[in-house]
């Protein structure tokens, strides 16, 4: 099988969805189908180098985080017809409003990944948004509606999405979402990290590696580190990722007037084998967040071989919780230094222990292969001939 996705950029700066194309890439040539991507990034853009799949780089749209593009609606119109189906990551854009209408236009079906954008924390956080969002629902809502399938990483995603705006009639597809395998030697993956800082040889550490953002609960991390520091002298904290929103330079004013800074580490963002050295030689990886429709940093961890500390807003915590693979908590101050007062005082045996779990809990649920599989089969129910909700029941068995 042939396949298109659409995303506005493969930034790795922009997190999880970027990630996933990337993962699928892989996943899908693992099981014999091929991937085109299109997207709005400059043809020189640094990330797009040394990808496994081809990239139709488009260049920058217009009109802000709308990205609107007359050059991707053109090559929409004139490619897609060379595809079996099509998939859209992302939501609020023009590019999926594009997709939709090419799609159609050539009678190719596609699937669209919200990838938390329906989360109904949103409406809450930022209301404003949320205005604006309604009024542009009437425009949003048939990209969704007139899609094959809509993708969600989890069930409670498809769930608080049906609450977030109506009309929301769509196919939903829950799919075996995840990472591949990870690659590389692990010892030479630490070795990078250490090269990167070698402070942290002798040290035990926690590791955060997401973007650096007030959804995620840095603030929380960094005022409960600071509670907990005098108890555990041989622990520090790493703070990973890049900081799109300016936060970095307040947190670490924070961490200096609670006397911590010398505990507290910023390598900006990690990527290849600096990032799965990070993984590696943490003691467990921490992501106290507001909202996670999935979390791809937490499987990233789990591959690795690390327990993860999470809040109860990361959508995956019952697996982590069903497998012992971790400990959860609320996203709040108080639940974050729980978090890190649980795991101080948990035995080394105990530590260990709950490592041991994590490689068997990833290669069961979160291998990306799954869910590649699951939207070849949906494609495939398709092209015989299936509707689409037909489509959506066979791919769900």
């Amino acid at each position: 099988m042939k396949l298109l996705h659409v995303i506005c950029s493969l930034n790795p700066a922009d997190g999880g969805p970027p990630e996933a194309v990337r993962q699928f890439g892989r996943a899908y040539a693992a099981l014999g189908h091929t991937l085109e991507v299109a997207c709005l990034d400059r043809p020189d853009s640094s990330w797009l180098q040394k990808l496994s799949f081809p990239v139709h780089a488009l260049g920058p749209g217009s009109l802000g985080a709308f990205n609107a593009s007359t050059r991707l609606r053109r090559w929409l119109q004139s490619n897609v017809a060379r595809f079996d189906a099509a998939v859209m990551h992302g939501l609020w854009s023009d590019p999926g409003m594009a997709l939709r209408t090419a799609a159609l236009h050539a009678g190719r079906p596609y699937g669209v990944f919200p990838h938390g954008s329906l989360d109904p924390w949103f409406n809450r956080k930022y209301p404003l948004k949320h205005l604006k969002k309604r009024l542009f629902w009437p425009v949003q809502y048939p990209v969704l509606r007139d899609a094959a399938a809509v993708f969600f990483t989890t069930e409670t995603e498809r769930d608080l999405a049906a609450t977030s705006f109506q009309p929301s009639q769509w196919n939903a597809l829950p799919v075996s979402y995840g990472i591949s395998e990870p690659e590389g030697d692990p010892a030479a993956q630490v070795a990078a990290f250490h090269s990167r800082l070698p402070q942290l040889r002798t040290r035990r550490f926690l590791l955060f590696l997401s973007r650096i953002h007030e959804k995620k609960g840095c603030d929380l991390l960094l005022e409960a580190f600071a509670r907990v520091a005098s108890s555990a002298p041989d622990l520090d904290l790493v703070i990973a990722g890049p900081d799109q929103v300016g936060l970095q330079a307040k947190l670490q004013q924070i961490a200096a007037d609670k006397g911590i800074s010398t505990r507290v580490h910023w390598p900006g963002m990690l990527a290849g084998d600096f990032k799965w050295g990070a993984y590696r030689a943490a003691d467990a990886f921490i992501l106290p967040s507001h909202q996670e429709n999935f979390g791809i940093v937490v499987v990233e961890s789990l591959a690795a071989g690390r327990p993860v500390l999470i809040s109860n807003q990361v959508n995956i915590w019952p697996d982590i919780q069903a497998d012992g693979v971790g400990l959860i908590e609320e996203d709040t101050a108080p639940g974050t230094e729980r978090l890190l007062r649980r795991w101080i005082k948990l035995a080394p045996p105990e530590r260990d222990a709950m490592a041991a779990r994590t490689q068997s809990t990833f290669a069961r649920r979160y291998n990306m292969t799954n869910a590649a599989r699951n939207i070849v089969a949906l494609f495939s129910e398709l092209l015989r001939g299936q509707t689409p909700a037909q489509a959506v029941a066979n791919a769900r068995v």
